[in-house]
């Protein structure tokens, strides 16, 4: 796990938990003070990255609720642009905007890149901006494209990842970890 993507996620509460829980000393070394200069993408998370037909990205709107949206192509629709930066085209779906409404009021977001087969992942932390550039909307191939700069990287090997069904079958059962309860309808 890199460092600069722990002194993100790891919050004072998240901290909390951890010790409470005894798992805190797994990461103490991953929050240390020592600068690290890993939120950077290498040749592994490169060819990871461009290699996916799809992602999860979570923005957050501006009442703080979480959003997630899967954005798919053709492998390789997902671009490196620089070690700190993703981009890919957006295409218009169903018009209603939330992503790029919520981008436009918050610019953190998140990506998890998933190979389910190998049960893989990398998760992104960054911020994003809307690209309204032709010549990149034209390198993207799409109608409008969206930028993500960096600013933590965490790469995750497998150890209990869920996996999609791939070539007909489920290679692992479903097991649900938490249920969050929905608000009812008044």
């Amino acid at each position: 796990m890199s460092s600069a993507y722990a002194r993100i996620a790891f919050t004072s509460a998240v901290r909390a938990e951890q010790r409470r829980r005894g798992s805190d000393s797994l990461y103490a070394q991953a929050i240390s003070d020592t600068p690290v200069p890993d939120a950077l993408l290498g040749a592994r998370e490169t060819a990871f990255l461009q290699t996916r037909d799809g992602i999860f990205q979570a923005t957050v709107s501006e009442d703080g609720w979480p959003y997630v949206q899967f954005r798919g192509g053709a492998p390789g629709f997902l671009k490196v642009i620089d070690p700190q930066t993703v981009a890919y085209a957006d295409y218009t779906g169903n018009r209603q905007y939330i992503s790029t409404g919520n981008l436009r009021g918050n610019d953190r977001v998140a990506i998890t890149a998933m190979d389910f087969a190998r049960a893989k992942r990398l998760k992104l932390l960054g911020r994003a901006a809307i690209g309204e550039d032709p010549a990149l909307i034209a390198h993207l191939q799409g109608e409008g494209a969206r930028r993500r700069r960096l600013s933590r990287r965490h790469h995750q090997l497998p150890h209990g990842r869920q996996r999609r069904v791939v070539d007909g079958r489920r290679r692992h059962p479903h097991r649900p970890r938490c249920l969050i309860p929905l608000p009812q309808p008044h």
